[in-house]
């Protein structure tokens, strides 16, 4: 058996491509992980284990959910799910024993599915092997009663934390239901932190969470030129999701870049300023992104389908998981476009952003509107017109690229084809890098030897 280290700093999904150069057949994960579904190759975790002190965090948890019970005044809630930080999986099951002795005489029931310690890849589960089977129904995901529970988490502030208060909240009485048009409890996330042992309601940021991806959705629905980012590699189902992604937008008649950028930062997608939205596909605890830093709002696969909706209702569900989202798609039966709006695609669209009304581009094969680019003055198409070398005009269709150069003043430095002679190659200077000299004298040619 031979066993070789790879070194990825910070990352939570397991790199399954850095795997396949070395040949490997099975990969132990070191540290925090996501435990996202992998595709290829079956994966060891080993998450560490920091402290925690189960009686404080058992009294504190139960402390806090008391106080709220006894003041609301009706509590259907009556189960308590248990989740955590992988760092603390090593007492998790003991915390979980404590919450069930200490609730066992109230209506009160205490869910907690253990985190495994291996996963076997998607490959080998869809061949329905006994083993994969029993080892991935094992994976903390929560089921259709999560709205009438309360959740425990243990751990820091996280991103784990924000992706569970978001993908397991409806929505709150208040100006959410206005905005999503849904009346429904909100789940009650309480978090234990085992760094400072305190426990907090979390769940009351969960409006403000959803208020702000809410209006990064809304920056999405007026776009017309999208850009999908693949955030990850080793996660299953990432190729058909982004298949799904440029299927979607093209019956949409918007126009779609895949890139691969790696690790995001401001400066990599400011290279990209004619793409007015970038849709991230990565692993659910970093697909949500923060775009403030951004020149171009950045939202997740889900955000990108209902904001393509023709209609403008959200009921304030929200998935990040890939398979989840496959699921949901493959029940529509495909890609649904509204034969009214395909009819009327040239009327002008309201922005809930700007305030005001806006003409959507329209992009789609060039065989079925190249006729109509040329001969309608009205087409929305905006057929990019350049001239080459020898002065001929040529017509480029759906270049969302073409299109934002030709609208710079500035487009880069003029060419002067043919204007200038070519110049003569002369002696250039020589040496090495602390000290130059022009020409080739035998005194700098023995500096370099």
């Amino acid at each position: 058996m031979c066993l070789q280290t790879l070194h990825m700093a910070g990352s939570c999904c397991v790199d399954e491509v850095a795997a396949q150069h070395i040949d490997a057949n099975a990969l132990v994960h070191y540290g925090h992980a996501c435990m996202s579904q992998t595709y290829r190759l079956p994966v060891i975790y080993v998450f560490g284990k920091k402290p925690i002190d189960v009686e404080h965090c058992v009294t504190s948890l139960l402390d806090s959910f008391a106080s709220t019970s006894s003041s609301s005044s009706s509590n259907r809630r009556n189960n308590v799910v248990l989740r955590h930080d992988v760092a603390y999986n090593h007492q998790a099951g003991q915390i979980a024993a404590r919450l069930h002795h200490a609730l066992e005489n109230s209506k009160s029931r205490v869910l907690y599915t253990p985190i495994p310690d291996k996963l076997l890849p998607l490959s080998l589960t869809a061949a329905g092997s006994s083993q994969s089977a029993s080892l991935n129904d094992s994976l903390p995901f929560m089921t259709e009663t999560i709205q009438d529970s309360t959740i425990f988490y243990i751990g820091d502030e996280s991103l784990g934390l924000t992706n569970l208060l978001m993908t397991h909240a409806s929505c709150d009485v208040g100006l959410c239901c206005v905005l999503f048009n849904h009346h429904a409890d909100i789940s009650k996330v309480y978090k234990y932190s085992p760094t400072s042992k305190t426990s907090l309601l979390e769940s009351g940021r969960t409006n403000k969470l959803l208020m702000r991806r809410y209006a990064t959705m809304q920056k999405g629905r007026d776009a017309d030129v999208f850009g999908i980012l693949v955030g990850t590699l080793g996660v299953a189902s990432y190729l058909p999701l982004i298949k799904h992604l440029r299927t979607l937008l093209a019956a949409s008649h918007k126009k779609s870049y895949t890139i691969s950028v790696g690790k995001l930062n401001p400066a990599k997608l400011a290279n990209f300023m004619e793409i007015e939205c970038f849709v991230l596909v990565a692993c659910p605890e970093n697909s949500l992104v923060e775009a403030k830093d951004f020149y171009r709002p950045i939202i997740t696969p889900y955000e990108l389908e209902v904001a393509l909706r023709a209609e403008q209702s959200w009921t304030g569900k929200y998935v990040l998981n890939f398979g989840k989202l496959l699921a949901e798609y493959a029940q529509n039966d495909g890609v649904e476009v509204d034969e009214s709006q395909e009819e009327d695609r040239d009327w002008p669209v309201f922005s809930l952003i700007t305030g005001k009304y806006r003409h959507a581009k329209q992009y789609g094969p060039v065989a079925q509107y190249s006729t109509q680019a040329v001969s309608s003055p009205g087409s929305t198409l905006l057929p990019l017109v350049t001239r080459n070398q020898e002065s001929a005009l040529s017509v480029l269709q759906n270049s969302a690229a073409g299109q934002f150069l030709q609208a710079r003043s500035y487009q880069g430095l003029d060419p002067r084809v043919g204007q200038d002679a070519p110049g003569a190659l002369e002696q250039g200077r020589s040496g090495i890098a602390r000290g130059y000299g022009s020409g080739g004298s035998e005194k700098e040619e023995d500096s370099i030897t």
